[in-house]
């Protein structure tokens, strides 16, 4: 009997290598080809799953998603020491050291999102088939928590909880483009992020 296909598996090989391309070398270097080559099957398999190299990058958008998110929850178990629910001051410490470029993971997810957000700034047309951006997600993620905490009286009720996570999701943003540009180094980020946490939840 022929072997069984599993073509998601084959999809995300497939869109696994260009993201790993994108997060060391920039979408740029993304040729069909060279997806190809790093994810060990031939040029013919990838235009089968993936007509253009267009078609690739959009499909690729799902998979950066999910290995952020992972890494965001492995982040989280690590500041709650595993605490079932997560305390929301984990949860944000979590979440937003995740996006910052940390570590070699961190550096690479970093890249291959900016390497999107270039490439969406260039073509306004890709930019609208990749759709609502993943911030979006996080910023209401992160506004939930929030919320939980005000709940719980550790954070200032009166503050909005979804301008509150935008604000930090977005100063943890620019201190990851701090440390890629060398401006200062991962520990030093931390220790700002750190920092407005505490004010946050001085109460």
């Amino acid at each position: 009997m022929p072997k069984k296909v599993d073509h998601e598996q084959r999809r995300r090989q497939i869109a696994g290598a260009l993201l790993r391309i994108a997060g060391e070398r920039g979408l740029r270097a993304a040729t069909m080809r060279e997806v190809a080559a790093e994810a060990g099957v031939s040029l013919r398999l990838v235009q089968y799953y993936f007509d253009t190299k267009q078609e690739l990058l959009l499909g690729a958008v799902p998979y950066l998603g999910e290995q952020m998110s992972a890494r965001m929850v492995a982040r989280i178990g690590e500041e709650s020491g595993g605490a079932s629910p997560p305390p929301p001051r984990a949860v944000l410490e979590g979440a937003l050291t995740a996006v910052m470029p940390l570590d070699d993971e961190g550096r690479r997810l970093w890249r291959a999102y900016n390497a999107y957000f270039v490439l969406m700034l260039d073509d306004p047309e890709f930019a609208a088939r990749v759709g609502a951006p993943h911030h979006s997600a996080t910023d209401r993620f992160l506004a939930e928590h929030i919320a939980r905490a005000q709940e719980a009286g550790e954070i200032d009720p009166e503050l909005d909880a979804l301008t509150t996570a935008a604000g930090l999701f977005t100063m943890a943003q620019g201190l990851g483009s701090g440390v890629m540009a060398g401006h200062r180094d991962g520990p030093a980020a931390r220790e700002i992020l750190v920092y407005h946490l505490d004010r946050l939840f001085r109460r």
